[in-house]
């Protein structure tokens, strides 16, 4: 199941949350700012395409394909936010532009972005 750039965002939320403790639906919605009925519709979604799971508590927990795709999304975000802080964007305008980028940019730009950074240093 392909996903989309919302179901990404969903995925790199948990990601996000999770290293802070167990995440519950209503933990992703407060974060994203959505309602409960659209973050259950989402999860529901996430769950068929086997990118989340729940524990016995209700804890959504990522599978191995969920925590591979949140984590290569949080990490473009990551790089591209410091990409363009290190070209002299403030860092909100930073973050909200890699957050539109992460999505869409191809591997092969973004891993030329990556090199580019790390042969400046700038991580």
């Amino acid at each position: 199941m392909a996903l989309h750039e919302s179901g990404e965002m969903y995925l790199e939320t948990i990601l996000i949350l999770s290293h802070k403790g167990p995440v519950h639906a209503i933990d992703v919605g407060d974060y994203m700012g959505f309602s409960k009925p659209s973050v259950s519709r989402a999860v529901g979604l996430l769950k068929k395409g086997e990118f989340v799971t729940t524990d016995t508590d209700g804890s959504l927990l990522l599978t191995e394909t969920g925590r591979a795709t949140a984590e290569k999304i949080y990490e473009r975000h990551v790089m591209l936010t410091r990409f363009l802080t290190a070209l002299g964007v403030d860092e909100k305008t930073a973050a909200e532009d890699a957050c539109k980028i992460e999505h869409d940019i191809s591997d092969a730009s973004f891993e030329a972005i990556k090199k580019h950074v790390a042969s400046r240093k700038l991580q």
